[in-house]
């Protein structure tokens, strides 16, 4: 007879397995595109593969958070894990761009409901006492997806071949599907409710158009027709699903929940944190490749040390939320990401690799810290029927920021490397005619450049990338605001609750 420690530990491995798969999945085929392509063909066509998982996942994220609070988390995780899984053989077996995309579609709709129900079953199993420690080891493994998975990637895509980086995740599916379907009893008083159908339609028109935009804009130009047509159908379709669920007697979105200054102002560190984060898991590694050189795989292989750095700060502040405020370890949090990402902003050609590890440390250590304490900062005082929607909004503007951060700063590098070329090219012998900054990524690519010309590219391109990450400290303030918002509430186990109730009655 399995003990009851063994059963939670069994349901911890399920949904760690299932959380690492959905949070990883969009990060691990990035690695891969280039080869996806070139056997595939449809470069036109690439951009729909990532945006169609993300703009899935963004949609159904809010919807599976309300209805698992209104029909139980075990039924909808694995309704979500087995669409997932679906979705991720379909993957392995495209034949073409367009039915790859279409099927990250469905990988996405299931993906949306494993993230954030994994932290609402957490907080429905574990005690107060024992949820700092456990979501610690949770945000872990979300820091770790971001950054682990385009190395792993790139080492599938390298080594085996790119079908795998989906069919891995049916042997980790399979696992998860049968520990919570065996281990995991559901005690939660469930309400019946009517579905707010309305609501979830124009939820998914808005958030549909704006990831279409914000993805395609770059592509197609940011004041052309049917850019601007995309985000007049954001604007309607939010404005409608606000009216709405101002209406409706029980909304796929509580704004009632923002009421409350610390959820709003977690919601608000969660968008801004996310935004600059991710630009680092993508610039980091394309300095490494264009100015020390060196392959894809050896590019992420030096993202480890961010990965171990955010992976330590989640279990400090885990570890950490029974002794000080959500607002007190945030205010650590932030002075570091703010410091790494400063120090990121100054590096240059000369900057070797040990100072860049040095630099990623610390904005991995800073990060590292919102990943669990953002979870438990938007859990505190929930009432447990509003858990699931409350942990699935703070994913949804987590990942809203990583979507709009990676375009927009995407967008300035882009920028700032023309700039730079065109300068710096300009006066190099009429070589810029024939340039392109791929080149600096393949070795093959580098040989063909002269030696004085291939150092001023390497400025350039290392002048854009550092550049770059000033504009990230814009965001990283802002969520300096948001934090001091926050106040001073804490988390507060059952013994310190009757030690301060024996205070205020003496």
């Amino acid at each position: 007879m399995v003990s009851k420690e063994s059963k939670v530990g069994f349901v911890v491995t399920g949904l760690l397995l299932g959380m690492l798969m959905a949070a990883m999945d969009n990060t691990i085929v990035s690695a891969s595109m280039p080869t996806i392509v070139g056997e595939l063909q449809g470069l036109d066509q690439f951009i729909w593969v990532t945006s169609a998982y993300l703009v899935a996942t963004m949609a159904s994220m809010p919807i599976f958070g309300k209805l698992s609070d209104m029909y139980g988390r075990k039924r909808f995780y694995l309704f979500g894990l087995v669409i997932f899984l679906v979705g991720s053989a379909l993957c392995g077996m495209a034949q073409s761009i367009v039915e790859l995309s279409i099927y990250r579609a469905i990988q996405g709709i299931g993906g949306g409901s494993l993230m954030p129900i994994a932290f609402t079953i957490i907080f429905d199993i574990f005690p107060p006492e024992k949820r700092g420690k456990m979501t610690g080891l949770f945000g872990a493994v979300f820091g770790l997806s971001s950054v682990f998975g385009p190395l792993l990637g790139a080492f599938i895509t390298d080594e085996i071949n790119w079908r795998w980086i989906f069919y891995i995740n049916l042997p980790l599916g399979i696992i998860s599907l049968f520990l919570i379907s065996q281990f995991y009893k559901e005690n939660l008083q469930l309400r019946k409710l009517k579905i707010d159908w309305f609501g979830a339609l124009t939820l998914i028109g808005s958030v549909v158009s704006l990831m279409f935009a914000l993805e395609l804009g770059n592509e197609y130009g940011w004041t052309s027709a049917s850019i601007m047509g995309l985000f007049s159908i954001f604007v309607v379709c939010f404005g409608l699903f606000l009216v709405i669920e101002r209406r409706v007697e029980d909304p796929i979105i509580s704004f009632g929940l923002f009421k409350r200054q610390l959820f709003a102002a977690t919601q608000g560190v969660a968008f801004f944190y996310g935004s600059a984060f991710i630009i680092t898991t993508v610039l980091i590694p394309l300095f490494v490749q264009s100015v020390y050189g060196g392959t894809a795989t050896n590019a992420g292989i030096i993202l480890i040390p961010m990965m171990v750095g955010s992976v330590i700060g989640s279990q400090v502040a885990g570890q950490s939320v029974r002794r000080f405020s959500y607002r007190g370890i945030m205010l650590v949090s932030v002075a570091l990401f703010f410091i790494g990402m400063l120090l990121l902003s100054t590096i240059d050609v000369n900057t070797s690799r040990s100072i860049l590890t040095i630099y990623m440390v610390i904005a991995g250590l800073g990060m590292g810290c919102s990943f669990s304490m953002l979870s438990m900062a938007t859990q505190h005082n929930i009432e447990p029927h509003k858990r699931g929607i409350a942990t699935s909004t703070n994913t949804f503007f987590r990942t809203l920021g990583m979507t709009i951060g990676v375009t927009i700063f995407g967008t300035i590098q882009n920028h700032l490397l023309k700039s730079n070329l065109q300068d710096v090219l300009g006066s190099s012998g009429g070589f810029s005619g024939n340039f392109n900054s791929t080149a600096l990524l393949t070795a093959e690519g580098r040989a063909q450049i002269p030696p004085e010309v291939l150092q001023h590219i390497t400025d350039a391109m290392a002048l854009s990338v550092s550049t770059t990450f000033k504009w990230t400290l814009i965001p990283i303030a802002l969520g300096f605001i948001s934090i001091i918002w926050m106040g001073k509430e804490r988390m507060i186990v059952p013994q310190q609750q009757g030690k301060i109730s024996k205070q205020q009655a003496s």
